[in-house]
């Protein structure tokens, strides 16, 4: 047996027993895990991230961010963190996830990737049983785990979107990012079966602009792939008190909660939170790694 099929099976078995212990348990109390990620760069992924995270984390839910932007990982620098380690030490067996996770000051758990989160082909089946290993802890840590993920189709982007069981993609008006947003979909669809979809559209002058958007994503979803359903989510306006925040590295939750931008993350925030989860759903963070690298073998 080679050593790809012998992680497989482990993998294969590991994640029936979770399954059938699930089943037993009660699922309202099982993590979400969601990838947000986009077909384009520069698009505000990462700040819808943390954004969300925070207004989430106000309502009440228990958020764990997961950095999986392979070499541009800086979900910490809008938090304004400073972590001394990130994934590869985990990797490594040099540090636990408990030790490298860095905790925000609005009680938001973070695991940085920093340049750790190598191409998942690349780490022998020793380096992946460790890790799925640690991340067993993590589930009973939140009620949702968002994935930043990085942008396009690269191969560890398409793992991470695939293994999470829900995709949220962020789009913009510009004819690239929805071009790219429809691209990076129609691979997720015929290679991975990925089969829903939510949009967030980002940087618009109306909610009539985003649905235009949506509207063409959707039509284009409709008209060439069979059975992909996208849901559109909410937009967020073009604001200048953002792009302040961003500029200064911050979070709009916190240097301006009452401009448009924060009352539309809030509103897109209570949408993301209050969904029914999938009826597909494992909601074992453990199961995300599982998923992950069973794709990327």
């Amino acid at each position: 047996m080679d050593q790809a099929k012998g992680l497989r099976s482990v993998v294969k078995n590991q994640g029936l027993s979770r399954s059938q212990a699930g089943m037993a348990s009660d699922k309202k109390n099982l993590p979400r895990v969601i990838a947000v990620t986009s077909g384009k760069g520069g698009v505000g992924k990462t700040n819808i991230v943390g954004n969300l995270a925070v207004s989430l984390s106000r309502m009440g839910w228990r958020v764990v961010i997961v950095d999986a932007d392979v070499g541009l990982a800086n979900i910490d620098i809008i938090f304004n963190l400073r972590p001394e380690y990130n994934i590869r030490h985990v990797i490594r067996s040099e540090k636990t996830l408990s030790q490298v996770m860095v905790e925000s000051d609005h009680g938001i758990k973070i695991l940085p990737g920093g340049s750790g989160f190598a191409d998942l082909t690349q780490l022998n089946d020793g380096e992946k049983l460790n890790l799925l290993s640690e991340f067993e802890g993590l589930s009973d840590q939140a009620d949702i785990i968002f994935v930043d993920t990085g942008a396009g189709i690269s191969s560890n982007v398409l793992y991470f979107n695939a293994a999470c069981d829900e995709c949220i993609v962020i789009a913009t008006r510009e004819p690239t990012s929805i071009t790219d947003a429809y691209a990076m979909m129609k691979v997720m669809s015929r290679e991975y079966g990925t089969r829903h979809f939510k949009l967030i559209v980002n940087m618009v002058d109306s909610d009539t602009e985003a649905k235009k958007v949506y509207a063409s994503l959707s039509g284009a979803l409709d008209k060439f792939l069979k059975n992909v359903v996208l849901e559109y989510v909410g937009c967020i306006p073009f604001d200048k008190q953002l792009q302040q925040a961003v500029q200064k590295r911050g979070l709009i939750m916190d240097t301006a909660p009452d401009s448009l931008s924060a009352k539309a993350l809030d509103e897109i925030a209570k949408t993301v939170g209050n969904s029914p989860a999938r009826t597909d759903f494992n909601g074992s963070l453990t199961f995300f790694m599982q998923k992950a690298f069973q794709a990327a073998t």
